[in-house]
C-alpha cells in the first residue's frame, strides 16, 4: 500500500510538472500583440469582489488599485525605514514599524492616496570597515546608489501605472539626502509628463521635533534622565501603535524594566493611546508640508 501510495504522489507530482510545463510554453509562444491584448481585457474586466479599504498598495489586488487611481486616488507615499540597532529593548526594524502606523493615516488625511511598501533597506553607515548602526548585528545597510536605484525604480513603476504625485518621505536621517537627489533626477526625467516627485524632508525635520514638542506642551508627557540607549518614549510608543511585542512590552513587564527615559509604559492601553496621539499628530503634520509641495 506505501508503495502504491509513493508511485501516486510520484506520479502526481510529474502531472503538476507537465502542467506547468505546458503552461510556461504556452506563454512563451505568445506574441507581444498577443500579451497586449491580454492586458487589455484584464485591465477592463469589473472587480467581481467587494474592495478592500487598505491603503497599502501591496495588500490591494490589481484590480482595486487601477479603480482607485481611477477614483481619483493619484498621490503615491513612498515610505522609507530602516533596519538598525535600537538598545536592548526595540526591534531593529524600528523605523518600519513607526510607518506601519503612520502611513496609512497620512493617506487617509490626504484623501486620496495610498502607500508603497515600505523601503527597510536603506543607508545605515559605511560597509568596510564598517561605522555607525552596522557596527551591530541585526543592522542592513545598502550603499546611498543601491538605495537611490531602488527609489528610483520604485517611482518610475509607480508613474507607470497612474500616479500623478509621488511622495518621499523618511523616517530616518540618513535616508533624507539620497530622497532628494532621486525625486531631483526623477523631476528632471518627467518635465512636461504631468507627473512630480516630491522629496517631503519635513516629515523628518522638523517632523520628529515638533512631535516631541507637541507631545510635552499638549499631551503633557515628559522624558527624564536618558537611560542612554537608541530609545525614546516617542519611538516605543509609535511602534507599540503597530505591535507592543516590537518594544518586547510584556518581556519588560516580567523584568520590571517597563520604562524609558523615566517614562512609565506599563499601562498598555495608555502608551498605545499615547503613540495613536503621535501618530495622528505626524500625519496631519506631514499632509500639511505634501499639499503644499503638490501645489508649489
Amino acid at each position: 500500500m506505501q508503495k502504491i501510495k509513493h508511485l501516486s504522489l510520484v506520479a502526481l507530482g510529474a502531472s503538476l510538472l507537465l502542467g506547468l510545463s505546458v503552461s510556461a510554453d504556452a506563454g512563451q509562444g505568445m506574441t507581444d500583440a498577443d500579451r497586449a491584448a491580454r492586458a487589455k481585457r484584464l485591465m477592463a474586466a469589473p472587480n467581481p469582489l467587494q474592495a478592500s479599504d487598505s491603503a497599502w498598495i501591496e495588500e490591494l489586488t490589481y484590480m482595486e488599485v487601477r479603480d482607485r487611481i481611477a477614483d481619483g486616488a493619484t498621490t503615491a507615499i513612498i515610505p522609507t525605514g530602516g533596519i538598525e540597532e535600537n538598545g536592548p529593548y526595540l526591534a531593529t526594524g524600528k523605523h518600519n514599524y513607526i510607518l506601519r502606523a503612520i502611513c496609512p493615516a497620512l493617506a487617509r488625511e490626504l484623501g486620496n492616496a495610498l502607500c508603497a511598501p515600505i523601503v527597510p533597506f536603506v543607508p545605515e553607515g559605511d560597509l568596510d570597515p564598517p561605522s555607525g548602526a552596522m557596527m551591530f548585528p541585526g543592522s542592513f545597510g545598502v550603499r546611498a546608489e543601491t538605495y537611490e536605484a531602488l527609489l528610483d525604480d520604485i517611482a518610475t513603476s509607480l508613474k507607470l501605472h497612474g500616479f500623478k504625485n509621488i511622495v518621499l518621505i523618511g523616517d530616518s536621517g540618513g535616508n533624507q539626502r539620497g530622497m532628494n537627489a532621486v525625486a531631483d533626477r526623477l523631476n528632471e526625467r518627467w518635465a512636461g509628463s504631468g507627473v512630480r516627485a516630491h522629496s517631503v524632508v519635513e516629515f523628518y525635520t522638523p517632523g520628529w521635533e515638533d512631535t516631541e514638542n507637541y507631545t510635552r506642551e499638549v499631551l503633557g508627557v515628559s522624558e527624564g534622565e536618558s537611560d542612554g540607549h537608541h530609545d525614546d518614549i516617542w519611538v516605543t510608543a509609535m511602534m507599540m501603535v503597530t505591535d507592543p511585542e516590537t518594544v518586547r512590552y510584556r518581556q519588560r513587564l516580567d523584568a520590571n524594566l517597563a520604562s524609558i527615559n523615566g517614562v512609565d509604559i506599563s499601562s498598555l492601553p495608555k502608551t498605545v493611546e499615547l503613540g495613536e496621539k503621535m501618530v495622528a499628530f505626524r500625519a496631519q503634520r506631514a499632509a500639511e508640508a505634501i499639499r503644499r509641495s503638490i501645489a508649489n
